[in-house]
């Protein structure tokens, strides 16, 4: 059998790229597969298995990955272990709030929107049942916790559940079937919470399920909006939900930390940060 001929500049679609747009499609790679061996990349960026482990180190020492035995994954920096709903109710409870009531202005009369699980949009919701002036608003939500909140505001509001597997830590509705509403609707907007948001790695989550759930969440709206209390900054976890560039805005807490709040807004011009 005739040999395979290894591929070439011509042939690799990244090949002769600058090492530090290469390291950076890299970066976007390991990111969106969580996971990715030194072969496939050497394969896909045309370079050495040498230049790809030494890529690496210098992704690992400045953009936020881990290199681990025979690849890269993205370097996971916040805690294993996953608040419940009502112990995340609890902490940084007026941020959140603050929060709330300053990404809830960009609702209008006549909207669809689509809001995510968690405390943050807990009470985003509570701020929606305030706004008397709201009307024909539809909101689409995979949160039982927030569907009963959100109850109040009926006939004002109309409110979607979205159906799908009840995970009881956060009161959530997850894969099976959660996902197949968003194939069939097309919001105005979406407020998504999260884990974690850092200027490379982007906007991610801890809980892989409620990760891709959040994903069709933003590819089924015209507008996304993250919504982060100050210790998500320049946290780091395992389920990525996008870029930051995916998002039309992060608002965050005012607790944020100092040096990886200047990274995010170097990175992207929409993080506005909430005072209490």
């Amino acid at each position: 059998m005739a040999d395979v001929p290894a591929p070439t500049a011509g042939s690799v679609p990244d090949a002769g790229a600058p090492a530090t747009i290469r390291r950076q499609r890299m970066l976007a790679l390991i990111g969106e597969r969580g996971f990715v061996r030194v072969g496939e990349l050497s394969d896909t960026f045309g370079v050495s298995d040498v230049t790809v482990r030494g890529d690496l180190a210098v992704l690992e020492g400045t953009q936020g990955i881990r290199r681990v035995h025979g690849g890269a994954m993205p370097r996971v920096t916040g805690p294993l272990h996953e608040l419940s709903f009502e112990e995340a109710l609890q902490s940084s409870a007026d941020e959140k709030r603050s929060i709330a009531r300053a990404a809830v202005a960009l609702v209008e009369p006549g909207m669809s929107v689509i809001v995510d699980v968690g405390s943050t949009c807990m009470a985003l919701a509570r701020e929606l049942v305030c706004r008397e002036d709201l009307y024909d608003v539809t909101v689409i939500t995979n949160g039982l916790t927030i569907a009963l909140e959100l109850e109040n505001a009926i006939p004002r509001v109309q409110v979607i559940v979205t159906g799908g597997t009840l995970r009881p830590l956060q009161h959530s509705l997850v894969a099976p079937l959660a996902s197949l509403m968003f194939t069939h609707v097309h919001a105005d907007l979406a407020f998504i919470g999260c884990n974690g948001v850092d200027a490379h790695a982007g906007i991610t989550n801890i809980n892989l399920p409620e990760a891709e759930l959040k994903r069709e969440m933003v590819q089924a709206s015209a507008r996304a909006v993250v919504l982060a209390d100050g210790s998500k900054t320049g946290r780091v976890h395992l389920g990525r939900i996008g870029e930051l560039s995916d998002f039309a805005a992060v608002y965050l807490g005012a607790s944020a930390d100092g040096e990886a709040l200047r990274a995010l807004r170097a990175a992207h011009s929409r993080v506005l940060v909430v005072d209490e």
